[in-house]
C-alpha cells in the first residue's frame, strides 16, 4: 500500500476530492470561520497564518490555508465552502473544552471587487485581519512570485508598464459575471493591489472598524510578540506565544533600480497619505 509520502499527485487529488464530498455532505455539522486573513498578497500573510494556527485555540481548514471561496469559487455554494472546515464537536473535543475558533487566509479577498460584499452577507460577525506592506516592495515581491509560478513572463518594469492595459475592463467583467475569474486581475495587479486606502475603506464600510484589524508587515516582523498579542486580543483569544516567529515564503531577488523605486513610491504617495488618514497612523514605509 502506498504511504502518504509516496502517493502520486493523482492519488492525493482523488483523496481530496472524496474528502471534500464528505465535507459537503456533513457541512451542517461544520464550523464556519470566525476570522479571515484577507490580505494582502506577499504581505507576510503566510508567516502570520502559521503563527495563528499554532495557537491551541485555533483550528485551521482541512486542506489549505486559503479556500478562495469568496473570490474565485463562489458559484460552488456555501455547502462546498463549509465542507472545508472542521466538525464543530470534534474541534471542541480536541481542544478539551477550551473555546476554539477557525478561519482561513486568502490574500486575494481584500483586492477582489466582490469578495468583501460576499463575506459580509454570508459570514455575519466574522472578523477580518488585513496585513499591509510597503506597496513598492509588495509589487516587486509579487512579480517575482508570479514569475516563479509561470503566471508572468515579462520583466518587472515591463509588467508595470503593461498593467493598465492588462486590467482594462476586468473589474467591470467581474461585476457583470460573478462566475468570471480574471487572470490578469488576480496575477498582474502589481500596482493596483498596493492602493490600500480604497480597499481598507471598503472593509470599514461593510464591517465597521471594530471588526477589521489592520497591521503592517514591517511592524509584525520587527516586533512580532507585540503585534501577535494585539491580534489575539482582537480575536478574543487567550494570550499565548509560539516558541518562535518564523518568516515564510521570502524569495531572493535582485535589487530594484532606485529610479524605478522612486517612481513607484511617488505613484503610491497619495494613496499612502489617504491610508494614514483612515488609520490615524503613518505607515512604516512613510515614517
Amino acid at each position: 500500500m502506498l504511504s502518504r509520502q509516496s502517493a502520486p499527485p493523482v492519488v492525493k487529488q482523488a483523496g481530496r476530492a472524496v474528502t471534500r464530498q464528505v465535507g459537503r455532505l456533513t457541512s451542517g455539522m461544520r464550523m464556519l470561520p470566525d476570522f479571515l486573513l484577507v490580505g494582502t498578497q506577499r504581505g507576510g500573510t503566510t508567516s502570520l497564518w502559521r503563527a495563528l494556527i499554532a495557537h491551541p485555540c485555533v483550528v485551521p481548514p482541512l486542506f489549505h490555508k486559503g479556500v478562495h471561496y469568496f473570490d474565485v469559487a463562489y458559484p460552488r455554494g456555501m455547502g462546498w465552502y463549509r465542507g472545508h472546515f472542521p466538525i464543530r464537536s470534534l474541534a471542541h473535543r480536541q481542544a478539551q473544552g477550551a473555546p476554539v475558533v477557525t478561519g482561513e487566509s486568502a490574500g486575494y479577498y481584500m483586492h477582489h471587487p466582490l469578495s468583501a460584499g460576499r463575506i459580509a452577507a454570508d459570514l455575519p460577525g466574522v472578523k477580518l485581519l488585513a496585513v499591509l506592506r510597503d506597496p513598492v516592495e509588495r509589487a516587486y515581491s509579487a512579480h517575482r512570485h508570479e514569475l516563479s509560478r509561470g503566471f508572468e513572463t515579462e520583466p518587472f518594469e515591463r509588467a508595470i508598464e503593461l498593467e493598465e492595459s492588462r486590467l482594462e475592463g476586468e473589474v467591470a467583467r467581474i461585476l457583470a459575471d460573478p462566475a468570471y475569474v480574471s487572470h490578469s486581475h488576480r496575477h498582474h495587479s502589481y500596482v493596483d493591489r498596493g492602493r490600500y486606502a480604497d480597499q481598507v475603506d471598503r472593509l470599514f464600510g461593510l464591517f465597521g472598524r471594530e471588526r477589521v484589524h489592520v497591521l503592517f508587515a514591517e511592524d509584525f516582523f520587527s516586533d512580532p510578540e507585540t503585534e501577535y498579542a494585539r491580534i489575539l486580543d482582537f480575536l478574543g483569544l487567550p494570550r499565548w506565544s509560539p516558541e518562535a516567529f518564523e518568516r515564510h515564503n521570502a524569495r531572493p531577488r535582485s535589487p530594484m533600480p532606485e529610479s524605478l523605486r522612486t517612481e513607484l513610491a511617488d505613484r503610491f504617495a497619495p494613496h499612502d497619505e489617504r491610508l494614514a488618514g483612515l488609520l490615524g497612523v503613518t505607515p512604516p514605509w512613510r515614517r
